[in-house]
């Protein structure tokens, strides 16, 4: 018994460590904020842009401490479906110039 409380005090790992999963989800999360960022940089009218940029923070930070792991995977979806909705706005108004 005596090894075994040894061991886990020996640890390297914090405490409140993140699980593979939720690694990789966190990563997930992280990579469609910057790519929904670069978007947002692309669109040409200045008012709009402060308006994407701050709703998209905004969002971002309100669901920053979600842990339910299906509700996590449903915004994941609905902010690509926003990102790629903004993506194919942009690609229509700069074919329309």
């Amino acid at each position: 018994m005596f090894a075994t409380i040894h061991i886990m005090a020996s640890s390297r790992l914090p405490a409140a460590a993140l699980t593979l999963k939720q690694f990789i989800q966190r990563q997930k999360v992280l990579s469609l904020y910057r790519n929904m960022m670069r978007t947002i940089r692309q669109v040409p009218d200045e008012g709009d842009r402060k308006y994407l940029r701050d709703w998209a923070r905004d969002e971002f930070k309100r669901n920053k401490n979600s842990t339910n792991q299906d509700a996590i995977r449903m915004m994941i979806t609905q902010a690509n479906m926003h990102h790629d909705e903004l993506q194919s706005s942009l690609a229509l108004a700069n074919v329309k110039k």
